[in-house]
């Protein structure tokens, strides 16, 4: 622990939807060693817990944000031609815990990655609206509709960059940690068309995995084999999950 003292880290959350209440555990620990997040950044799940802690929410109060999440508060039946939900609600769920906000006005520099639909480029989201960003972030493709944003169509991150560490690496810090969430979780066989559709939307994001670990002094991957990424009662335990494992990676240190 005495490693980190006095150093500026920077946090790169990764995406994996219900999974990302890892996050939470991650920053509680974090917290508890005193350890000073001087930058992060998010990609889809990981967005939305990177948005709350960059805007001062604390990790407990995080805590009770997300285990207050319900499929039915976060998402709505849409006719767009492009989607089959819409994930609106997700970024009044931003607007009511940090405000209507402008990324740059933070006080931890954040940073989200989208994917840009129709060219495949990365979009680095540093600035403008926090909520259409976190929106644009987690628009998983063909279950969200994507997000309109300076003439671009804007969807998840995770398709080219799942643990957003290209927007840190270049920081001014001493240590860079990264979240892993997709390195192993289960799929459960899929009950309706929207998990059809969030299955292959991860096998995907597997497949293009672009983290390479000489970009982080840290990966945390915690063994989550035993949870899905759709069941919101996970919740808690995954919240512990990345609590005792960030616990375990600090006494390693």
């Amino acid at each position: 622990m005495k490693n980190l003292k006095g150093k500026k880290v920077a946090l790169a959350l990764g995406g994996g939807s219900v999974l990302g209440g890892v996050h939470v555990g991650v920053l509680k620990a974090l917290e508890e060693y005193g350890v000073d997040i001087k930058y992060i950044s998010g990609t889809s799940a990981g967005g939305i817990i990177a948005s709350l802690y960059a805007f001062g929410k604390s990790p407990k109060e995080i805590e009770r944000i997300v285990l207050n999440f319900e499929w039915k508060n976060l998402v709505t039946l849409t006719l767009s031609k492009f989607a089959i939900l819409s994930n609106e609600k997700i970024g009044e769920m931003i607007k009511e815990n940090i405000g209507d906000t402008n990324i740059e006005d933070s006080k931890i520099p954040l940073s989200m990655i989208a994917t840009d639909i129709t060219d495949g480029k990365k979009i680095l989201l540093e600035k403008g609206s926090t909520s259409v960003a976190v929106m644009a972030t987690t628009c998983v493709p063909g279950i969200f509709i994507p997000v309109e944003l300076d003439g671009r169509l804007l969807v998840d991150g995770g398709i080219l960059e799942n643990v957003p560490l290209s927007c840190i690496i270049e920081k001014d810090v001493d240590l860079i940690i990264g979240v892993d969430l997709v390195c192993a979780h289960s799929h459960k066989k899929p009950q309706n068309i929207i998990e059809v559709l969030y299955n292959s939307f991860n096998f995907l994001v597997k497949a293009n995995k672009l983290i390479h670990s000489k970009e982080a002094d840290i990966i945390i991957k915690p063994d989550l084999s035993n949870y899905n990424a759709i069941d919101l009662a996970q919740m808690r335990e995954l919240i512990e999950i990345g609590y005792k494992e960030t616990r375990k990676m600090m006494k390693n240190l």
